[in-house]
């Protein structure tokens, strides 16, 4: 017995609900994924706030249908789909998907959606290349502190080089 007309429509309801405060969707074909790798696989995208939905394709359609920056999804509506809505870093969770896919090789992933733009499976791994947050924050807070540094000597070395040139003409004078 299937899901009823209501249940339909509360899914729907909730779908666009997710997605308002989503950043970026992946669509991932995740046939022949057992329950317990599907759960292994929510367990690891957990900290990045992504949550793995596993909805019928007509639903998640009509969930996007008029949302101009989930639109694009629409292509990948084919097969057995499981959505990977990331609400928190976008770079874990797609390192988080790529780790269980190595261990798995179960899954496929088909696309994805960002800022109302279809990506690619090679601009989504693109994405899981990059540094994460944390390291691109300390990248940039050490060459803030490297020009901070850099201007400090120069600013200190102005009166160190007048004295050594004062006691230099002074000595001169004095020989």
């Amino acid at each position: 017995m299937g899901r009823t007309y209501a249940d339909k429509q509360g899914l729907v309801t909730e779908l666009k609900e997710s997605l308002v405060s989503t950043q970026m969707a992946l669509i991932v074909d995740y046939q022949g994924l057992t329950v317990s790798e599907i759960s292994s696989l929510r367990r690891q995208l957990r900290p990045s706030q992504t949550r793995c939905v596993v909805a019928k394709n007509t639903l998640m359609n009509i969930a996007v249908d008029g949302n101009q920056t989930w639109e694009p999804m629409t292509k990948f509506l084919a097969g057995t789909n499981a959505f990977l809505l990331v609400q928190g870093d976008v770079g874990a969770a797609v390192k988080a998907y790529q780790e269980f896919q190595r261990t798995s090789k179960k899954t496929e992933l088909r696309g994805g959606v960002m800022d109302g733009q279809a990506l690619t499976p090679d601009q989504i791994k693109a994405i899981g290349d990059l540094p994460s947050k944390e390291v691109l924050i300390a990248q940039v807070a050490g060459a803030i502190n490297g020009v901070a540094t850099k201007l400090a000597v120069g600013i200190k070395e102005v009166p160190n080089s007048l004295a050594r040139a004062i006691k230099a003409v002074s000595e001169k004078e004095a020989a």
